[in-house]
């Protein structure tokens, strides 16, 4: 539904579009799910050149892992004949690990630009335990706590040779963690009208003890030595309304706006343990901007146990001009997808999902390095999920 959800209920996965929502599940259950990302940059040199590659093949692998579960039966006060009324708790829990944020792009080694980049990538596993509570039949509100795991990968060529005329290499691998919060308000104003809004905070990695190996002639290695390295690595906030509404029996059609604070990420800095005359510190200035994106979702119960969705979005690019790089060549981005779930049994749920990506080709001069070049990226994104109720 073009990755819409903060205005409806949708399972367990709720608790990451808005915990508020989170609130109205009435099942327990446990989701998995995995998504298979096949993407393709092509980069041509500014003109007059005529040189053009395009990145090795290979396939990212996000996950999720969503559970839900409410306690049991709240029994009310004894009438006068001795009976109680049943209540079904208004509180619900949620234990979830996803992968919100990380990307990868590998250049062949021997291409124009392997002195600013090589290979570059970004792992990020969010493990969040939610706590949801539905005030009444109409307001939820949730809250979640954010452990998050974070890993990084970047090799670069570096501009001296071998006696195999070979260039040498750094290669720079580190591990971090962070926390952060989730927390969403869902408020259903109608019978086929729903309002929600949510709140996923920024997240800082820091990697104190990262690995920096160089590979270079030997008469060259007392200026590149093998050290290690302390980074940040932040990650934007994200902040969400969005409104769902049934304008016919068994169709549900939902917009979403997300407000993406990447102006957290300003500057990409490294302090290496040993310094020589070539070997400095890195403080590289990025200088991202804040961006909307917007989402436009539709669901049609199709019949008792098929369900199909669509959807479009629109992403824009935090990345400024004259900061465009190798390793983020940021474009705006518009997104195609469609899915369906098929109810199997009465306990078992699967879904299936397929997102096509295409960014605007883009040309940029980075202001630091001088590098640039036009840049135009697409992916292809087939996904599938099982749901266990219980």
């Amino acid at each position: 539904m073009g990755h819409t959800g903060t205005a409806l209920i949708l399972g367990p996965s709720s608790s990451f579009f808005n915990p508020g929502a989170f609130s109205f599940l009435e099942t327990n259950s446990i989701v998995l799910g995995a998504s298979f990302i096949i993407p393709k940059t092509q980069y041509l040199e500014p003109y007059p050149g005529i040189y053009t590659t395009e990145t090795e093949k290979g396939v990212g692998t996000p996950f999720t892992l969503y559970s839900s579960f409410r306690p049991g039966k709240v029994y009310g006060k004894r009438d006068s004949l001795g009976h109680r009324d049943n209540k079904v708790s208004r509180l619900n829990f949620c234990f979830a690990v996803y992968t919100p944020f990380g990307s990868g792009i590998k250049y062949p080694d021997d291409w124009k630009g392997q002195f600013v980049l090589r290979e570059m990538s970004l792992t990020a596993i969010f493990l969040q335990t939610t706590v949801a509570y539905r005030i009444n039949d109409r307001i939820g509100l949730g809250i979640a706590y954010i452990y998050a795991l974070g890993s990084f990968k970047l090799r670069k060529g570096i501009p001296v040779q071998n006696q195999q005329s070979e260039y040498g290499e750094g290669k720079l691998e580190g591990k971090g963690s962070g926390h952060g919060f989730n927390a969403g308000l869902y408020f259903k104003a109608h019978e086929k009208i729903s309002l929600g809004l949510s709140y996923r905070s920024s997240v800082k990695f820091k990697a104190d003890d990262g690995s920096a190996e160089f590979t270079v002639p030997a008469s060259l290695k007392e200026f590149f030595p093998n050290t290690s390295f302390k980074a940040t690595i932040k990650l934007p906030s994200v902040t969400s309304f969005g409104i769902a509404v049934i304008p016919k029996e068994n169709m549900t059609v939902a917009f979403d706006i997300n407000f993406v604070g990447w102006s957290i990420y300003d500057s990409l800095n490294i302090d290496f343990e040993e310094n020589t005359e070539k070997l400095e510190d890195v403080n590289s200035a990025r200088n991202y901007k804040n961006v909307f994106a917007f989402r436009l979702g539709v669901q049609y119960l199709l019949k008792e146990n098929v369900t199909v969705r669509a959807g479009v979005y629109y992403d824009m690019t935090p990345v400024p001009d004259g900061y465009l790089t190798p390793e983020t060549p940021g474009s705006d981005k518009f997104g195609i997808t469609v899915g369906a779930s098929l109810k199997l049994s009465d306990n078992l749920n699967i879904d299936l999902s397929f997102l096509y990506i295409e960014g605007k080709k883009r040309t940029d001069i980075n202001l630091e390095t001088g590098f640039g070049g036009t840049w135009k990226s697409r992916a292809y994104i087939p996904g599938i999920a099982l749901e266990y109720i219980f």
